[in-house]
């Protein structure tokens, strides 16, 4: 299939909404963020140039002013928190967690807010107070109490489970994690964005900059050229759909 026909279904889409007078909403997450790479600089560049705003889920313990700098030239990325040090704590043949039932949850719940902190401290108002656990995983039992560890929301994966604070989930995420490891076949990529889009719920794109093969470098350049190019599309602040959860 050649690539206009590929992204064929998403340009569709987009101009019925606009027919509509509707906006198709898409938000970006990318995890694990430490510090400058060339990956980050190539994710901060595309972005940039697309004007598309991206939120970097930036893991505390392993994070110093180097980030800082960076991210002082990208007024378009903001921070939010991974967790404290994006370390399993569970046991040999259990999914990896570090948020898990594994540890006292005082013990966890003081990495977490000493997270927040770091992370605060060092960007300022850059911050986001939503929590994005590493491996997109957290023991429900926690969850109620992370509004009084100082968090406004929480970004996992999947469909928005009911919660005592603000949900604001990644629902696409670009990589084969289970397969190749590198970036989905970008047709599919583009029915599963069609497929978001007509449930009713902003898409939210999951990347990890670390990681991407040429693929799907490529597959996010597409995506930000027919999205910003469509008069019914907008990529949203983590912030709007932050006040717009906490307002349910």
């Amino acid at each position: 299939m050649t690539s206009d026909r590929i992204w064929q279904p998403l340009v569709e889409e987009l101009a019925r909404r606009q027919r509509a007078g509707r906006k198709a909403e898409f938000w970006l997450r990318d995890d694990d963020a430490v510090e400058p790479t060339p990956a980050l600089d190539r994710l901060l560049g595309l972005t940039g140039e697309f004007a598309v705003l991206v939120t970097l889920a930036v893991i505390p313990a392993m994070t110093d002013g180097k980030l800082v700098a960076r991210l002082d030239e990208a007024p378009h990325a903001t921070v939010a928190i991974h967790g404290w040090a994006h370390r399993n704590h569970a046991p040999e043949g259990e999914k990896k967690q570090e948020l898990g039932p594994h540890r006292p949850r005082e013990a966890v719940l003081d990495e977490l807010a000493r997270g927040l902190t770091r992370v605060i401290g060092l960007h300022g108002a850059r911050t986001v107070a939503m929590l994005v656990p590493p491996w997109n995983r957290i023991d429900a039992g926690l969850i109620s109490d992370l509004a009084s560890t100082g968090f406004t929301a929480l970004s996992v994966y999947g469909p928005p489970k009911p919660a005592s604070l603000a949900v604001i989930n990644s629902n696409v995420d670009i990589m084969d994690w289970h397969g190749t490891r590198g970036c989905r076949d970008h047709g599919q990529l583009v029915q599963a964005i069609v497929a978001q889009l007509q449930h009713g719920e902003p898409v939210g794109l999951l990347t990890h900059h670390l990681v991407h093969d040429d693929p799907a470098w490529l597959f996010l350049d597409r995506l930000f050229a027919v999205t910003t190019q469509a008069e019914a599309c907008a990529w949203l602040p983590a912030r709007t759909l932050m006040e717009r959860g906490a307002a349910k």
